[in-house]
């Protein structure tokens, strides 16, 4: 009988901070696939592979530090937690909460989350305050409220966070029996960014890799504080779960570029989008638009000359595009898509089709 992943903190016990007093508060996060890309390969010369978080229990990343700030929530008594989100944080800490037997509150930015989110904090129970502000107003009034109220803050500012998240470089390794020369990510609040530098890190010290990848992050070009060196106070871009203006772990990322010899980069909405239908399409993963800026990030690097050819490059897919769909049901010129309509007649549906009797036209 095949093996049942258990979670994150169940699989890598031996590196994570738990013992037998930590409660596990698991959904069976991580364990998630990477896949290999050969368009995306063949559009670039390189060998490129996807690591699909959208595949996670409540369809993105966050639950990789989420189970672990909620584990360890639980461990030190806390009976509530509270978090900022621009949607997929909101989903995982209400749903581990759920899980948990405890209160979750979640603040969000008015009018700046999609429904798939909004309707995954609702039906996990979540308290949910929509904020006149926007996400860097929520994590200000959460952090305020963690700091003088009994509630426990569960936002990437939360080291416990970063520590589950790092779990995704561990089972990158695994896969490709060292780590891959490029790792490339979206970048909201960039503790990802963080997280997988220092997986990458520890990896490299017990010597189960050779190198410690080039970690190239990137930002939407509205909403792209890192790359210009400032807050921006009113980010604006239809990749939702990227538009934080000032990121909780701004500094850590910094950090992270240097020891990688990394990079920021921006990139407009348009291009993003046009990436989202590159890999729906051609590769056959669907993501949220904010996971697509990887696949633009990668074709933007490789155009530049920086990516090599036979280079092996991980794109971190950050949440499934069921998340916020309706950018899939719009074309590159802007016109909406709609089914097209058929009568009940076999020979009608196979000429729209193309198809002929024996083969295609």
């Amino acid at each position: 009988m095949a093996k049942q992943w258990r979670g994150v903190l169940h699989e890598y016990a031996d590196r994570l901070d738990v013992s037998a007093a930590t409660p596990i508060i698991s959904l069976g996060e991580g364990g998630t696939p990477l896949i290999p890309a050969p368009a995306l390969s063949a559009r670039t010369g390189a060998k490129v592979f996807i690591k699909y978080e959208g595949m996670n229990p409540t369809g993105s990343f966050k639950d990789r530090g989420m189970t672990m700030a909620i584990s360890k929530a639980v461990e030190h008594g806390a009976q509530a937690v509270i978090c900022a989100s621009t949607g997929n944080t909101s989903a995982s800490a209400a749903a581990y909460a759920a899980h948990a037997g405890i209160t979750a509150a979640v603040l969000v930015p008015e009018g700046k989350i999609s429904m798939g989110k909004l309707s995954q904090a609702v039906a996990h129970n979540g308290q949910l305050l929509q904020v006149q502000g926007n996400f860097d107003d929520c994590l200000d009034i959460a952090r305020d409220l963690a700091a003088n109220y009994p509630v426990h803050l569960v936002n990437s500012v939360n080291n416990d966070r970063i520590e589950g998240q790092k779990t995704a470089a561990y089972e990158v390794v695994e896969v490709l029996e060292d780590a891959p020369d490029f790792h490339i990510l979206p970048v909201g609040n960039a503790g990802n960014y963080t997280a997988y530098s220092r997986g990458y890190t520890e990896e490299l010290a017990r010597g189960a890799t050779t190198k410690m990848p080039r970690m190239f992050g990137f930002q939407a070009s509205g909403s792209a504080p890192i790359v210009l060196g400032h807050v921006v106070k009113s980010p604006e871009t239809l990749a939702s779960a990227i538009r934080i203006g000032n990121p909780a772990s701004w500094e850590l990322a910094l950090a992270a570029r240097e020891q990688t010899n990394g990079y920021f980069g921006a990139i407009d909405d348009e291009t993003i989008l046009a990436a989202q239908r590159i890999l729906s399409a051609e590769v056959g993963i669907f993501v949220e638009p904010a996971s697509a800026i990887s696949v633009a990030g990668l074709l933007e690097r490789a155009e530049a000359g920086e990516i090599p050819k036979g280079a092996v490059v991980v794109l971190t897919v950050t949440g499934h595009g069921l998340k916020d769909p309706q950018w899939a049901l719009r074309r590159a010129d802007g016109s909406e898509v709609t089914p097209t309509s058929v009568p009940v007649d076999v020979p009608t549906i196979a000429d729209v089709l193309g198809l002929v009797a024996g083969g295609l036209k």
